[in-house]
């Protein structure tokens, strides 16, 4: 292998003057062991650059450095790995956050329903199709509609709802479960134990929509189980 022992062994003897020190497959063990000091080293500084080399893009990155790229775009605790969370999941959920959409009233039921597996209840004043209208049929006192008033403009009301596992696989049903089906809300999938999720507390849920909700708006939020 290119930049390995002997790879680096056979380029430093390859250089020296055949008359004098022989060929490359020559033992000569004085010489041999001044070339695989020398190579060790070298060896060593190649595989070091290597390494590095991976750690400077998020597709590659791997152990602390993955963490240290997290902190980077999300802040110190924005976007923690979970306790036994891979490599390859945790790229997957840095490279999610980092193209998630934002700034919108999708972004937080994405994130939520990522987060905990069920959709969140929003509810905008200003909103007809929150609040429901006289005459519409979306509102029924004590079924359907909100109170909406214009004196609130720029705020939200959530009711973001809690894991019914506080540990699994968001969306993924276990097994023998009948609501497992394809293309369903709650599916079910091959899976792996770096798939599991630990338990999602309050914090995290306010968390995760302090990082997708507009600038300069207010989101007033229940927790609710």
């Amino acid at each position: 292998m290119i930049g390995d022992f002997d790879d680096i062994f056979a380029r430093l003897k390859a250089k020296l003057p055949t008359r004098w020190f022989g060929g490359v497959t020559d033992s000569m063990p004085l010489l041999d062991g001044v070339l695989s000091g020398i190579a060790t080293l070298l060896s060593f500084v190649y595989a070091l650059y290597g390494y590095a080399k991976l750690q400077a893009r998020i597709a590659t990155a791997t152990d602390g450095w993955l963490d240290m790229i997290a902190a980077d775009f999300f802040g110190p605790t924005g976007l923690l790995r979970k306790a036994g969370q891979s490599d390859t999941s945790y790229r997957l959920v840095i490279l999610a956050n980092l193209f998630r959409e934002k700034a919108t009233r999708a972004a937080i039921v994405n994130i939520l329903t990522s987060l905990t597996g069920r959709a969140p209840t929003i509810i905008e004043p200003m909103r007809p199709a929150d609040t429901g209208a006289y005459g519409a049929p979306n509102i029924g006192y004590g079924v359907a509609g909100a109170y909406g008033s214009l004196s609130i403009p720029y705020q939200a009301f959530v009711i973001a709802y809690r894991p019914v596992s506080n540990a699994g696989i968001a969306s993924v049903a276990g097994y023998g479960i009948p609501t497992g089906a394809y293309s369903t809300p709650s599916r079910a999938e091959y899976a792996s134990l770096t798939m599991v999720t630990g338990g999602v507390s309050d914090a995290d849920i306010f968390a995760a929509i302090d990082a997708v909700k507009p600038a300069g708006t207010i989101v007033w939020t229940r927790v609710s189980n």
